[in-house]
């Protein structure tokens, strides 16, 4: 079967990684300028870069459908930089998944591909997708939901190494931002990571900076920019989170699960 995710963040690389492993053809869709965090262990970079390794896949910028085709059959995941999906039309997949992560529906219909599939809040199952997949750390994280939303959002970050919103860094400002450390770097709390124009980027917390956003990135005043776990583990900057897995284990219940009640699409 083949999937096509929108999106390619860490979240959604971690969706792709385990369905690519799995034995699924699986495309994704990103942004013209992506704002991942974790880019390490994000096929967005494959945007910005052409390509991106994430764990032992490898992904590649598609340049149209049949460059996107040609890929697979090396076995190599095709990103496409296509926000509005545009793509699955001509790509037909068994499968979409919408791993954008805003929060809110940007556009996904139950009837975009024979399973739909939303992942956290912003999708309603029964109306929007057939499944929703809870993100919310915690007792839930990673549930399949076939009725009903995931929990709402709180802007609060999952408790890792005991801290919640102190690991996450904030753009101080509106403007493009400067990086001054590196993904994987040891940092203390008062340690400058970067800069918005001249204002400074300050960790409040010690450990390993395991996100930064991209140098030139446009940033507003609060938006995510970084993330610091003070777990202080470099390994767990080049590996998908235990987050993301749990979220992609959901996604791939409700594939088999959705297959198994609509067999009949597929012969």
């Amino acid at each position: 079967m083949f999937a096509l995710i929108r999106g390619a963040g860490d979240l959604a690389s971690g969706i792709a990684l385990r369905l690519w492993h799995s034995g699924f053809d699986v495309a994704m869709t990103e942004i013209e300028h992506p704002t991942s965090i974790r880019r390490t262990v994000s096929f967005s970079e494959a945007v910005v870069n052409g390509r991106a390794d994430v764990e032992d896949v490898s992904a590649q910028l598609a340049e149209n459908i049949t460059h996107a085709k040609e890929l697979m059959k090396r076995d190599i995941l095709p990103v496409f930089v296509d926000p509005e999906c545009i793509c699955r039309e001509a790509l037909r997949p068994d499968i979409l998944i919408d791993a954008i992560l805003a929060k809110r529906n940007l556009g996904t219909k139950i009837t975009d591909a024979p399973i739909v599939i939303g992942v956290g809040p912003g999708f309603e199952a029964g109306v929007d997708c057939h499944a929703v997949i809870e993100t919310m750390r915690g007792h839930t994280l990673g549930r399949v939901i076939y009725n009903g939303s995931a929990l709402p959002n709180t802007d609060i970050p999952g408790r890792i190494g005991g801290f919640t919103g102190e690991r996450v860094l904030r753009a101080p400002d509106n403007g493009v931002f400067k990086g001054t450390r590196r993904i994987g770097d040891i940092v203390e709390a008062g340690d400058i990571v970067g800069y918005v124009g001249e204002k400074p980027m300050i960790c409040t917390i010690g450990g390993v900076l395991r996100g930064l956003l991209a140098d030139g990135t446009q940033t507003h005043e609060g938006m995510k920019a970084g993330d610091v776990d003070p777990r202080g583990e470099r390994d767990y900057c080049c590996t998908v989170s235990d987050k993301a897995l749990a979220i992609a284990g959901g996604v791939l219940e409700a594939i088999l699960h959705l297959y198994t009640d609509k067999g009949d699409f597929y012969g």
